[in-house]
């Protein structure tokens, strides 16, 4: 039998139309406006904070939807973005610093959907709403904070090789290290070639001074690191605010553009996006009073510091190593079962760290965390923004053994506190400063403006579509229209499934999917009416219209389907969306198209003797 699917493949055809249908439905559903409670500090919200927040909410009489809690976070839902407002206001006064809370949209899908994993796609920041930031990465403070580093690199290199030096420091823009003698300065000469190949030597007239300075290469490799090591960390940064589907992306060398859909609270936007950060590790000082220095003598050399708890706590002046030194951290268990942050260093902190922990084993050491914080204040109905440098000890682990490139932290409380500390270890500090240059917030009404336009054209295209192809092909039109329904599910299910983000030129995507998904018909569907004036029979003219024109339509989506994966590849932002639903479109259109309506067209003519056909 010519036009006889196998089972197997009708099968299939109905197995991808149903999950299409099953990942797609989430799309139906909207959000709700909620507010959402995360910890800033390693301990998670406990069940006891949480069933307070919940009370907390009901006495101000604010009905919520729903009160969730999971994870350590709260989420509550609410009717209306008024009432959704009120809660987040009152709970931050309530709350404190150590708790973040953030505006958010929490989506709806019913449970037994959630349970399958099927979620609704992303909505970009012209369908939502939202903020759009350009920041500038200080490049000069990049280079600047690495000179530093190398400074106190420079004085260690030299107390371990027991040379004598005057001074070494930062003049002019070069590193400058002035020896006690001549003697002195060839072996330095010899060790800055050893263990310092990234800086460029100089020797001036002053017999005794060595000038060093970062190579081109090595300037431009850490304003590189910089930005990139900035991306990551706002990456993480943003999850404080709730947004799903963060856009972040480099432009020109040293400018970050981000953008934050769904974000209602642009003030904390700012604060957190702006805040500097870095990481220390300190050796504890154990050889003098604590307390003395709370009173105000620190003995010299140590410094005063405090941890989460408010405790004090004395450490070494002295920097083993910084944060943007460590090239990774993951969360794990030690030998005994109990909870540690496996970290790795690059080569410089590697090195630092064998030579501390080879005279240091028994010893405490602690990790620092240095922020600047950016504060949003109303001073004389004027907003200013207030940098607050903020410093605390936010874990002690006692030196187990000598260690260098790769170890691991202890000490700590909990699993929980174990990701949440090696998450700030790995892109917890900013290398660089940012600024905010420029600053654009996209309306949730104009977001729901840019939908309903977008659904109107989708809605008006298809119609006409429909209209022509069941007016123009008849039965065979109005399987050819089920094919195309069939397509628009598998693209919106197959854009869920990866949880891409839609936006404006997405949906243009689409609907350039369904003119290229009903032209595929046309052709198969034209070439069957000229076999049947041919005088063939229509279940031969059906098997030839099918099998001859399946060559020019590969050929044609194939060259579509070029010009797509180069948009993608070249394209940016929007273009990338455009592209992306393109692509989807092309492919499914291939299956739906061809396979879909043969599958109905076999259904209704395969078996049975047919002198004509409804096209």
């Amino acid at each position: 039998m010519q036009n006889h699917f196998p089972v197997w493949k009708n099968i299939l055809v109905l197995l991808v139309f149903g999950i299409g249908i099953i990942y797609s439905l989430p799309n139906l559903y909207g959000d709700d406006p909620s507010v959402q409670v995360s910890s800033t500090i390693a301990t998670a919200i406990s069940q006891e904070q949480a069933n307070q927040v919940d009370s907390d909410i009901k006495a101000m009489g604010i009905p919520a939807k729903a009160f969730e809690y999971k994870d350590g976070k709260i989420l509550a839902r609410f009717s209306n973005t008024d009432d959704q407002l009120k809660v987040a206001d009152q709970l931050r006064d309530k709350m404190g610093s150590n708790y973040t809370v953030a505006l958010n949209l929490a989506p709806t899908t019913p449970g037994w959907l959630r349970a399958l994993g099927a979620q609704a796609m992303y909505l970009g920041l012209d369908l939502r709403g939202g903020v759009h930031f350009l920041l500038e990465v200080d490049m000069d403070a990049a280079v600047k904070q690495a000179e530093d580093r190398y400074i106190d690199d420079v004085r260690l290199a030299l107390r371990n090789a027991k040379l004598h030096y005057q001074s070494v420091a930062k003049d002019s823009g070069f590193i400058k290290v002035t020896m006690n003698s001549t003697d002195d300065k060839s072996a330095l000469l010899t060790l800055l070639d050893k263990e310092f190949h990234s800086l460029e030597i100089t020797e001036p007239e002053a017999q005794e001074q060595v000038w060093l300075k970062f190579s081109e290469k090595e300037a431009r490799e850490i304003k590189k690191f910089a930005v990139a090591q900035n991306m990551t960390t706002l990456r993480n940064r943003v999850n404080e605010l709730g947004v799903a589907e963060p856009v972040i992306q480099q432009q020109g060398e040293n400018r970050i553009m981000v953008q934050l859909p769904g974000v209602q609270d642009t003030t904390r936007a700012k604060e957190i996006l702006g805040t500097t950060a870095t990481l220390e590790y300190r050796l504890v000082d154990v050889d003098h009073d604590v307390q003395q220095a709370v009173s105000g003598h620190a003995p010299v050399g140590s410094r005063l510091y405090y941890d989460r708890s408010g405790a004090p706590i004395l450490l070494d002046r002295r920097v083993i190593v910084t944060g943007d030194q460590i090239v990774d951290a993951s969360s794990g268990q030690d030998q005994d079962g109990r909870p540690s942050v496996n970290i790795s260093l690059n080569g410089v902190g590697a090195s630092k760290m064998a030579k501390t922990t080879q005279v240091s084993v028994g010893k405490p050491m602690a990790v620092v965390f240095i922020e600047y914080k950016v504060e949003t204040k109303t001073v004389n109905g004027e907003k200013i923004r207030h940098k607050e440098k903020v410093e605390k000890v936010i874990n002690v682990a006692t030196i187990q053994g000598v260690f260098s490139k790769r170890f691991q932290t202890t000490g700590l409380d909990s699993p929980q506190e174990a990701r949440n500390l090696s998450l700030l270890l790995r892109a917890g500090a900013l290398a660089a400063p940012v600024d905010i240059v420029e600053e654009r917030t996209v309306g949730p009404s104009l977001g729901q403006d840019n939908i309903d336009k977008g659904m109107l054209s989708f809605v008006v295209g298809f119609a006409l579509v429909v209209l022509f192809m069941a007016v123009y092909y008849k039965l065979f039109g109005m399987i050819a229209n089920f094919a195309l329904a069939f397509n628009v599910v598998i693209v919106v299910a197959i854009l869920s499934m990866l949880q891409a983000t839609l936006t404006l030129p997405g949906i243009a995507g689409i609907i350039l999917t369904v003119g290229m998904s009903v032209d595929a018909n046309v052709l198969i569907f034209e070439r069957v009416k000229e076999e049947i004036k041919a005088g063939i029979t229509p279940q031969a003219a059906i098997f030839i219209g099918y099998d001859k024109a399946f060559a020019t339509i590969l050929d044609s989506h194939f060259t579509n389907l070029v010009v797509a994966v180069v948009l993608f590849a070249f394209g940016t932002g929007s273009v990338k969306g455009f592209a992306v639903t393109l692509i989807i479109g092309i492919l499914s259109s291939m299956f739906t198209a061809i396979t879909g309506t043969r599958m109905v067209i076999n259904w209704i003519y395969g078996s049975r003797r047919v002198e004509k056909l409804s096209i």
